[in-house]
C-alpha cells in the first residue's frame, strides 16, 4: 500500500505540470497533403486542412533533388523518394497525412506528427519490410505523441492513480482502462460504432469531473464508486476515451488496407505513452518517500479541486459548442 502522504505530494507535482497545458487544450488540427503523379517525376499537390490554417503558413520541406512550388512538385528521374518534413508542425497542426499516388504501383501514406516530424518516402519498388518498419515508426510515435499531448486523458489516468493507491490493484485498474479504450478504439476505427466528436469530447471532460468528485469524497472519508469498483469504472470510461483516440486516426483519412496495421501500431504507442506517464507518477511518489517531504493541509486537497475545476471548464465549453451547432 502506498503512503497517502507521499502519493498526494507526487500527484500535486504532476497536476502542476499538466494543468497549464490543460487550461489551453484545444481539439487537434489535422492536415492532409496529397501528391498525385501526373507524369514521371512530376506531381500536383493538394492541401486539405482546417480553415484556420492556410497552405502558405505550412513550412514544408521536400527531398533536395525535388523542386517545390505548390501546387507543383518536380522530382525528375529520381522520383519522389527521400525525407519530407513540416517545420512548424505543432504551431498550426498536430499532425499531417502525406498521400502519394504514383502513376504505377500502390498509393502510399505517411503520417507526420510532432513526435515524428520527418518521414522517409520509399519508392514504389521498396521492399515490404521497409514499408512496415516505416509504418510502425510513424504510428507508434503518433500514438505516443497523442497520449502525452492529450491532457484530458492524462488527467483521468492521474485521477485513477490517486484513488486506487495500491500496487496490484492499480495495475489491474490501469489494465482495465487499457482494455476498454483498446476495444472501443478498434470498434470505432472499423466503423462498428460511431459517436459525433464534439459530444464525445464533452463526455470525456465529464469523466474527469467524475473522478475529481470521487477524489474529494475519498478525502472526506467516503467510499465512492471508483474506490469500490475501480476496474468497472476504468473499463467503462476507457470505452469513452478509446472512441476519442479513434478520432485521431479517422481525421487522417487512412486507406482501408492500412487501417489494421496503423491501428495496431497507434495503440502500441498510446500504451507506451500511458505506461511512461504512470511510471513517472510512481517515480515521484518514490522520490518524495525518500525525501520525507511534507505538504501543508491545504495542499493535499488542491490537486483534486484543480482537476475537477479544469474538467468542468472543459465540459461547459465543449457542451456550449455542441449546443451551438
Amino acid at each position: 500500500m502506498i503512503d497517502l502522504r507521499y502519493l498526494r505530494i507526487a500527484l500535486l507535482l504532476v497536476t502542476a505540470l499538466i494543468l497549464p497545458r490543460a487550461l489551453f487544450a484545444h481539439e487537434a488540427t489535422l492536415g492532409v497533403l496529397e501528391f498525385r503523379e501526373v507524369r514521371p517525376g512530376a506531381f500536383i499537390g493538394l492541401w486539405t486542412m482546417e480553415p484556420t490554417v492556410g497552405a502558405d503558413r505550412v513550412d514544408l520541406k521536400v527531398p533536395p533533388h525535388c523542386f517545390l512550388r505548390l501546387p507543383e512538385l518536380n522530382c525528375g528521374e529520381k522520383g519522389l523518394v527521400g525525407q519530407i518534413t513540416i517545420g512548424n508542425l505543432g504551431a498550426d497542426m498536430s499532425a499531417a497525412l502525406i498521400k502519394i499516388i504514383p502513376l504505377k504501383g500502390e498509393p502510399r501514406s505517411y503520417t507526420i506528427s510532432t513526435a515524428n516530424p520527418v518521414v522517409t518516402v520509399l519508392g514504389t519498388d521498396a521492399p515490404t519490410i521497409d514499408t512496415w518498419l516505416e509504418l510502425a515508426k510513424t504510428y507508434i510515435n503518433y500514438g505516443i505523441d497523442h497520449i502525452l499531448l492529450g491532457a484530458d486523458h492524462l488527467l483521468f489516468v492521474l485521477g485513477l492513480i490517486w484513488i486506487v493507491n495500491g500496487g496490484w490493484r492499480l495495475v489491474k485498474t490501469i489494465t482495465a482502462f487499457t482494455v476498454g479504450h483498446s476495444a472501443s478504439l478498434a470498434a470505432t476505427a472499423f466503423g462498428l460504432i460511431g459517436v459525433p466528436e464534439r459530444p464525445l469530447n464533452a463526455c470525456i471532460a465529464l469523466s474527469i469531473v467524475f473522478v475529481g468528485v470521487e477524489i474529494v469524497k475519498q478525502q472526506r472519508g467516503e467510499i465512492g464508486w471508483t474506490a469500490r469498483y475501480p476496474w468497472a469504472v476504468a473499463v467503462t470510461f476507457g470505452l469513452v476515451h478509446g472512441i476519442g483516440f479513434a478520432s485521431a486516426l479517422a481525421g487522417l483519412g487512412l486507406e482501408r488496407r492500412l487501417l489494421p496495421p496503423a491501428l495496431l501500431f497507434f495503440n502500441v504507442g498510446v500504451e507506451i505513452g500511458q505506461l511512461a506517464f504512470v511510471l513517472l507518477v510512481l517515480a515521484l511518489i518514490w522520490a518524495h518517500r525518500r525525501l520525507d517531504a511534507v505538504l501543508p493541509r491545504w495542499g493535499e486537497a488542491l490537486p483534486a479541486y484543480a482537476i475537477g475545476s479544469v474538467a468542468m471548464f472543459w465540459f461547459i465549453g465543449r457542451l456550449l459548442i455542441v449546443l451551438s451547432t
